[in-house]
């Protein structure tokens, strides 16, 4: 690797809406805060909203007279 082309890898805090916060290394240099982490997305956390297709179908049939 050639010297001096690389930027600064530092140690950062990275903070979430929902106060959750953790330690990585960034080439950023400064703290983080971000809107979602592992701790609140609904995938990671399995509060996930269950979508009503059958409802929206049903919506959009009646909608345009579809039977």
């Amino acid at each position: 690797m050639k010297p001096e082309i690389h930027p600064k890898y530092s140690e950062i805090n990275v903070t979430c809406s929902c106060g959750s916060a953790f330690k990585t290394q960034s080439t950023l240099g400064k703290n983080l805060t971000i809107e979602v982490c592992s701790e609140c997305h609904p995938f990671y956390t399995g509060k996930q909203k269950i979508v009503d297709t059958a409802g929206r179908v049903e919506k959009f049939r009646q909608k345009y007279g579809m039977k």
